[in-house]
């Protein structure tokens, strides 16, 4: 495939081969359970096909963790994964749009206030795989449908397990539902009071003693005004979205322990930002392949492949024409990750195990006379990061003590950084390559849960973890008009230490209630530094320093649940050197107040309806802390009318109060999220 003057490998072959071997394993399901069969001479050979990893280890309730149900992901105002995983107090995106209004390239997904950049340093993985972008490190969240998912899995600090480098401030495991929760068929067609549309459908036949999920999504709309009345132009519009997605999943038993997963998947997603002209796409293919053992040697081996494309067309905000033209970003990520589980006795279970991630992308890009459209210069920007991981931990049950220790070894390398740029002529004006670096990172982790009673748990834990900075943090500067952004070369990897203590008591069984006081602090965190007017250059300061505390409650009396989940977080950046005026400020985009609740109420049999307030606190748009985000405040609705016949009315109604919400403030520029949205339509299920 070209793209650009790059020529792409083609790599549908190797996505139509994990299928194959899907499908195969799928119809073959029947005689190899008939073979089983008869070597057991009668034995109970009961197959149980989950679609799931291994299952969670006895320590996981040593860390903070928060488990978000189908039914959470499902009921929000917005339908949008990052609308339900804001639930838990902490988690933030680079900045508060969501996936219809935000720059993709801005959705790096953090936690804990650790912000910065807008790199991910939240470790996101669904079925296992990691989802960061090989270039720029977002997350392609209008990828995801939630429908799909069983389940969210939120684990706050940080990680050293598998895929555990990346892991600085926590990780997201995302879990795929099977026929049990979608049904044999599944669908849904939703409009909203703009004439936005939202259509979704899935299909999860049983086949033999596996199943397959076939699935589809597309959303559109015109979107709403992201400029204030105030400050429109004739050049602005409203943030148009146009989004795809499309994926086939599969999961056959080969033995009655062990399992095989496939999938395949791809996405295209268009949005146009503040001006006519200014569109932003991305693309992506990704197929995975994970076999899953869970025997006496439990073991779990995963090899994943990630093709991706991403565009953007700069508009001027004077002439408002084109100023730069980001016509290719073509990138790949791969890697696996092999994970076992020996018997070693009934009180200890131990991991042993290896991963590997890759990334290589090149950017090119066309800068352009803003009032001409003549291309003034032309630049290719990129190179190749890789991670190898070695990881053991073990967890030892004694009794009502639970303690768990691990240590991770991340061998790391920086290759092959290149930055090339031409004239209008085609001339070399300027070419660098840059020195390889590679390097030995160790990271650990323990703790301990001790269960005093049925109904109290004390927990605490200490971590370390790192992260190694992108492509796009590395070589690629970038301007938001008036402000450039240099890239560096020279960033060095990150690195997490943190503690912390937590309670989690269960005074009756319908109420839980979760506390912990954290302390983490991010060692050469990378962030955006302005070293002169209208100037800023990626740099490691010294740190980020983030304590805090986290709560959470749910209550379930009858019909009618409340859960709800605050963090109260002090962040402060230290700097020295040519960065100390940073020293002591709050990180950008970080609030010091995160709060969520929702009350839910289910009077009958698929009937569903609930309420979601949410507070974010009050932020600043940059590192020297001159430009404000009031804090917002946001109501949310969400209900589910049965009419019969796995027919349902859904009604969605997104901020309610129609409060604005401040997304940017540069220098008095302003955007804003969505009003006040109400959405309604048909849900079908069968089966």
């Amino acid at each position: 495939m070209l793209v650009g003057d790059r020529v792409l490998p083609d790599r549908s072959a190797f996505a139509v081969s994990l299928v194959a071997v899907a499908w195969s394993g799928l119809a073959g399901t029947p005689a190899l359970a008939d073979t089983a069969g008869d070597a057991a001479a009668g034995a109970d050979q009961t197959i149980v096909v989950t679609g799931r990893g291994l299952d969670l280890p006895p320590a996981a309730a040593a860390y903070d963790r928060v488990e978000l149900p189908r039914e959470r992901l499902e009921q929000t105002g917005s339908g949008r994964i990052e609308d339900a995983l804001s639930a838990v107090a902490g988690f933030q995106q680079f900045r508060r749009s969501d996936s219809r209004s935000a720059n993709p390239s801005a959705q790096g997904v953090t936690l804990r206030a650790l912000g910065g950049n807008a790199t991910s340093r939240t470790l996101v993985l669904l079925d296992g795989v990691p989802q960061a972008d090989p270039f720029f490190g977002y997350i392609p969240l209008s990828a995801i449908d939630p429908s799909l998912l069983s389940a969210a899995r939120i684990t706050r600090g940080g990680g050293t397990g598998g895929f555990g480098a990346g892991a600085v401030a926590g990780t997201i495991e995302l879990l795929s539902a099977g026929p049990d929760e979608l049904g044999v068929a599944q669908g849904s067609l939703l409009a909203d009071d703009r004439g936005d549309t939202d259509l979704s459908a899935s299909l999860a036949p049983r086949l033999g003693q596996g199943f397959a999920v076939v699935s589809g999504q597309w959303d559109r709309g015109e979107g709403f005004w992201t400029t204030p009345l105030s400050q429109r132009v004739p050049a602005s519009v409203k943030a148009a979205y146009r989004n795809w997605t499309a994926g086939l999943r599969s999961v056959a038993p080969l033995t009655p322990e062990i399992e095989l997963q496939a999938r395949v998947s791809a996405y295209g997603d268009k949005r146009t930002l503040r001006f006519a002209g200014a569109d932003t796409t991305s693309l992506g293919q990704d197929a995975s392949l994970r076999l899953v053992g869970r025997g006496r040697w439990g073991f779990e081996a995963l090899a994943y492949l990630q093709a991706r494309d991403f565009t953007n067309i700069v508009v001027s905000s004077t002439t408002f024409r084109p100023s730069l033209n980001q016509y290719a970003t073509p990138s790949t990520g791969w890697g696996g990750k092999l994970e076992l589980r020996p018997p070693v006795s009934a009180e200890h279970l131990l991991r042993l195990g290896a991963d590997w991630r890759a990334a290589s992308g090149t950017a090119f890009e066309a800068s352009l006379n803003a009032t001409t459209g003549a291309v003034t210069s032309r630049r290719a920007i990129g190179g190749r990061n890789t991670d190898l991981g070695l990881f053991a931990e073990d967890d030892w049950t004694l009794g009502v003590l639970v303690l768990t220790a691990g240590l991770r070894a991340d061998r790391w390398a920086v290759e092959d950084g290149n930055f090339t740029e031409s004239n209008a002529a085609g001339l070399v004006t300027t070419s660098n390559a840059y020195a390889p670096r590679t390097g030995w990172d160790l990271s650990a982790r323990g703790g301990a849960v001790l269960h005093l009673s049925q109904t109290i748990a004390l927990r605490g834990s200490a971590y370390t973890s790192t992260r190694q900075p992108t492509l796009n943090e590395l070589y690629r500067p970038f301007t938001v008009f008036p402000v450039v952004t240099r890239a560096n070369a020279a960033l060095g990897n990150e690195r997490l230490a943190g503690f912390e203590v937590g309670l989690d008591l269960t005074p009756i069984p319908a109420l839980t209630l979760g506390l912990t006081a954290f302390d983490n602090r991010v060692r050469h965190a990378i962030a955006n530094v302005t070293i002169a007017t209208n100037l800023r250059e990626r740099r490691n300061v010294d740190a980020i320093h983030a304590r805090g505390i986290e709560a959470t409650a749910a209550l379930r009396l009858g019909k009618v649940s409340l859960d709800g989940s605050l963090a109260l977080t002090d962040a402060k950046v230290e700097a020295s050197g040519t960065s100390a005026a940073l020293n002591g400020m709050r990180p950008a985009q970080t609030p010091k107040v995160a709060a969520s609740a929702t009350l839910g109420w289910h009077p009958a049999r698929n009937w569903a309806l609930s309420l979601t307030l949410k507070h974010v606190g009050a932020q600043y748009e940059d590192d020297l802390q001159t430009d404000v985000l009031p804090a917002a405040t946001t109501l949310d609705a969400h209900a589910e009318l049965p009419l019969g016949s796995g027919v349902a009315l859904v009604f969605r109604a997104e901020n309610l109060t129609d409060r604005m919400v401040f997304t940017r403030n540069q220098a008095g520029s302003i955007d804003l999220g969505a009003p006040r949205t109400v959405w309604g339509g048909l849900r079908v299920k069968i089966g």
